[in-house]
């Protein structure tokens, strides 16, 4: 098991990692420019951007002497030492959720679920709460996936 100090710096390096393997492979299809873009340029940039990001992330967490704190915890109450499947098991239902009702219900009831049941992997989300951020979330996405990109999932099929 990583150790706790490490632990960010190590992501950090992983995501600068495939972050470099990224632009490498993009470069490869040539890049262009901005008013001529070739095939490498996205994954070029991406993989760009996820270099810095990866050192960032790595940089932070060597540089902090711990996890910051709110003031609000309690010092006596340790981490819970087991894996949290609540949230792994939700986030994963809700991109299958979503695969599944844009298929067949269409892009509103699938950005919905997806939002509203991974939201509620968290322990400390009310329903209230998700149902807000689900209800926000999809209203955005259908303006700019629906509306601004586009794309060729209907909104509500058999509409």
């Amino acid at each position: 098991m990583i150790p706790d100090s490490k632990r960010d710096y190590y992501a950090g390096a992983l995501i600068a990692l495939i972050g470099a393997g990224a632009a490498y492979e993009g470069s490869k299809y040539g890049i262009g420019s901005l008013a001529q873009m070739e095939s490498g340029f996205f994954p070029a940039v991406l993989g760009g951007g996820m270099i810095l990001v990866g050192a960032a992330i790595a940089v932070s967490g060597s540089g902090g002497a711990g996890p910051a704190t709110t003031g609000l915890e309690d010092p006596h109450h340790a981490a819970p030492s087991s894996m949290d499947w609540r949230g792994w098991v939700a986030i994963i239902a809700g991109v299958c959720l979503f695969m599944l009702f844009s298929e067949y219900l269409g892009l509103l009831p699938a950005i919905f679920a997806c939002v509203f049941v991974s939201a509620m992997g968290s322990r400390t989300t009310t329903v209230k709460e998700a149902l807000v951020l689900a209800t926000c979330v999809t209203v955005f996405g259908i303006a700019l996936f629906a509306y601004g990109l586009k794309i060729q999932i209907p909104i509500l099929r058999g509409m």
